[in-house]
């Protein structure tokens, strides 16, 4: 069993721990946060790679919970934005020591905002220098973010849930009821995975989002790019029909995320019409029509704006299943290192001529 699957299949395990941290012992960090965010003049929510994934899963909770928030990668906020003392930045990050995130907490002291800090490292630079610090109990992956991924979108939204008012143990009881139907399912969706032809690494793969699960389609892409180390695009299914759909043909195949409760007609129509135009689909959702799609995976019931929570398990474990079709390692990487600590180049400046 590769690193990687092993991470995936504790992920619920991981999940319940890190819920039940933020009504216990975490309670006060997150009620903190949640005063600042409402005094906030301007709010920033940001992260670089899996974590920004994790924060556009859950800019949608922050929306219904009358947070109105900006939204910009860290590299981009940290070198194209500007503060001022009644900022508050969010700042997302798994190890909280990527050079970018270190840089950016130097930024906001010099100008005064305040950062609010999520992170599943207590040893990192964001949990030690942050004014407020929401420190996750997950224990960190092998390589690919997968458990400090859903860890982190989780206790961001339910960051953005708190600041609204609408979070409580009632809550937190129906998202772990949710969770445990998930374990359930997972060995059905495991076994699925394998005998579906939907993986093919002589394709090209689009995955297509709406609403929470915009972050849980991106994610797909990286998980695509750092586990089976092939190539992939992501986008919202509403800008996917304004151009993009002119690559499609039996050469291109795609997973579409249906949202819990908007414009599922409308995109299960374009899941449709990729099929009637040659493309193999892989659907991701709740409640799904019992039509024939080329692989499917039934999110058992889960509030619709929290779907992000678990509906990217599904494209885990076609990413770890593709990586070994395809006689890769997921479980290390060629270039990258697990902590980005510099801003020049992709490669090691000694090993550079």
């Amino acid at each position: 069993m590769t690193h990687f699957l092993a991470d995936i299949l504790r992920q619920p395990e991981e999940l319940r721990r890190m819920l039940n941290h933020l009504r216990n012992s975490g309670q006060d960090a997150l009620r903190d946060a949640a005063t600042a965010i409402r005094n906030a003049r301007e709010i920033y929510l940001t992260g670089v790679g899996a974590s920004w994934n994790a924060a556009l899963s859950v800019l949608p909770l922050f929306t219904v919970s009358g947070c109105r928030v900006y939204m910009q990668e860290t590299p981009e906020l940290l070198h194209f934005a500007r503060f001022s003392a009644k900022s508050v930045v969010i700042v997302l990050s798994r190890s909280g020591k990527s050079i970018e995130v270190v840089n950016l907490l130097t930024k906001a002291r010099t100008e005064g905002a305040t950062v609010i800090g999520i992170t599943c490292s207590e040893e990192g630079t964001l949990a030690k220098e942050a004014q407020l610090a929401i420190v996750l109990p997950t224990k960190l992956d092998h390589a690919i973010s997968v458990n400090t991924y859903t860890s982190l979108a989780g206790a961001t939204a339910a960051l953005a849930s708190v600041s609204g008012g609408h979070s409580g143990d009632r809550q937190i009881d129906h998202l772990l009821a949710s969770i445990d139907n998930v374990e359930q399912s997972m060995p059905d969706w495991r076994a699925r995975v394998e005998e579906s032809a939907w993986i093919d690494p002589d394709v090209s793969t689009y995955f297509l989002g709406r609403g929470c699960s915009v972050g849980s389609c991106h994610e797909a892409r990286l998980l695509w790019e750092e586990g089976a180390k092939a190539p992939a695009t992501a986008m919202g299914t509403g800008s996917f029909r304004h151009g993009p759909q002119e690559i499609v043909n039996a050469k291109t195949h795609f997973g579409v995320w249906i949202d819990g409760a908007v414009m599922r007609e409308q995109d299960l129509a374009v899941a449709s019409d990729l099929q009637k135009l040659g493309a193999r689909v892989m659907l991701v959702g709740q409640r799904l029509p019992s039509s024939f799609w080329d692989l499917a995976f039934e999110i058992p019931a889960i509030a619709p704006d929290w779907q992000f929570l678990v509906d990217v398990i599904p494209a885990q474990l076609c990413a770890e299943s593709f990586a070994r079709q395809k006689g890769v390692d997921p479980d290390s990487f060629l270039h990258c290192s697990y902590i980005v600590d510099g801003e020049y180049g992709l490669l090691p400046r000694r090993e550079q001529s």
